[in-house]
């Protein structure tokens, strides 16, 4: 993680790969699959952020071979199927409530998309706090470019309009984050 508590890219594919196993066992094939498909729908096709962190998951602890596959020892480690440990779990846990840094990247993105999609597997208490984080990062975010826009208004050229659209999606954001809010009530 970063100094501020932010996952690095290679932290978002273990949130990933780590919540798709809470939902199932999967084989390594079925799961780098997964992870690659919603990956590259995220931010686009990237094979380095997916192949390196898959592979310690297992040596890492955080992911074993399933008890129901005989021990997957013996089978092609494509194959045998993966479930999550205790330590996984945990872990899975301490990435879920990381934050997230502004102004939204690709990989902020996609860790968003991640916290979105593994939500359920919190805690109440924790899905709100989540949520709140998401929400004020979007405040934050707003207060910024609505500032840089006043700043610009007068001027000439289409950074103005540029900004609009921004806002837009950004106050879009906010109402999704604050109606996701509402429903955890």
């Amino acid at each position: 993680m970063y100094r501020d508590n932010s996952l690095i890219p290679s932290e978002a594919i273990r949130l990933l790969a780590l919540g798709i196993l809470a939902d199932g066992e999967k084989s390594y094939a079925e799961l780098a699959g997964e992870v690659r498909y919603f990956v590259s729908h995220i931010t686009g096709p990237s094979l380095d952020l997916v192949a390196s962190p898959l592979e310690l998951l297992k040596i890492e602890g955080l992911v074993e071979a399933s008890k129901s596959d005989g021990g997957a020892e013996d089978s092609a480690p494509d194959t045998a199927l993966l479930t999550l440990s205790e330590a996984g779990r945990a872990e899975l846990q301490t990435l879920l409530t990381s934050n997230v840094r502004a102004p939204v990247s690709d990989i902020n993105k996609l860790i968003i998309a991640l916290k979105l999609r593994f939500l359920h597997l919190m805690a109440p208490a924790d899905q709100r706090i989540q949520a709140e984080t998401l929400a004020e990062l979007s405040e934050r975010e707003l207060a910024r470019l609505t500032e840089l826009r006043a700043h610009h208004a007068g001027e000439r050229g289409h950074l103005v309009a540029w900004l609009d659209q921004d806002i837009a999606q950004v106050e879009a954001r906010l109402a999704y984050y604050q109606n996701l809010l509402a429903g955890l009530d």
